[in-house]
Parts: C-alpha cells; structure tokens; sequence
C-alpha cells in the first residue's frame, strides 16, 4: 500500500473520531465500530505491515523500538499525527500525552498486548501518561496524536 493510500486510511478514520472527548466512551466506541476482527482494523494493520516492508514506516530506530512520524497534524487528517512504533517485550520511554492519545494496537508475533491490551484500541485522555509496554510478543502500535502533541519525561 502507499502512503498516499494510507493517509486516506486516516483521513478516513479521523473523519469519525474528530472532535469526540478523548475517553473511555470513545475506547467502546473505536472498539465496537473498528475494533480487531472489522475491515478497518484489517485494512489499517496490513497496510502498516507494508509500510514498514517498504521502508516508509517505522524508519528509525532507538531503545530496540522501530519507529516513525510519516504524518504530522494537518488539516485532512483533523489534525491528528499518526506514529507508528515497532515494539517486542519492552517498556518504551516515559511520555506525557497533554491533549490525549489514541492507539491501535496490531499484535504480529506472540500473543503481544500493549499495556496490558489485546488486539484494537486503547484511548488515553488529556493529560495522562505512560510507560507504553508490549508484552508477550511483537506489536505495531499505530498513535494519533491530537496536534502531535506527546511529551517526553526527562531522566
């Protein structure tokens, strides 16, 4: 897939979610409508699959984590960034979310769970934060970040 094709994905999908409360009702919601056994789901996790084949996604390394930004804030896509990180068996650096954060979690090797989640989405709201973990196996985790804003704890 390209990522021409996979930014409509996006556009698509935050077409939805844009301006819903980043929450627990929002998690159900992703859940239900596109949680891990829908088309979106599939859609979204074989096209990161081949992103990350071709080399535009998850193009940088550090820490044991693959990963990349290949969409900043923007307009179509209602201004979510979208990241996606490569991780297997590990705690990922500390990090703020100010205006929220929403993950799908894509396991690919084991039965991989991102802090304690299987397979589909797990919506943080404004002002929480993490150590985000895949345990058990291999994961992609695709973010959507409101105005790509994350903030990374200082060691």
């Amino acid at each position: 897939m390209s990522k021409q094709a996979f930014h409509q994905l996006i556009a698509d999908l935050s077409t939805q979610i844009a301006g819903r409360p980043l929450d627990d009702t929002l998690d159900r919601w992703l859940n239900a409508e596109h949680g891990a056994d829908t088309p979106t789901y599939a859609r979204l996790k074989a096209a990161c699959i081949e992103g990350v084949a071709e080399g535009w996604l998850c193009e940088r390394e550090g820490g044991g984590i693959r990963y990349g930004r290949p969409f900043k804030p923007e307009d179509a896509l209602h201004r979510f960034s979208v990241d996606v990180v490569d991780m297997a068996d590990l705690a990922g650096p500390h990090h703020t979310h100010p205006n929220g954060e929403i993950d799908l979690i894509m396991p690919i090797e084991g039965d991989a769970t991102f802090d304690g989640r299987p397979a589909g989405w797990c919506v943080y709201p404004p002002g929480s934060a993490h150590h985000p973990t895949v345990d058990n196996g291999r994961a992609l985790i695709l973010y959507l970040l409101p105005e790509g804003q994350i903030q990374f704890t200082k060691v």
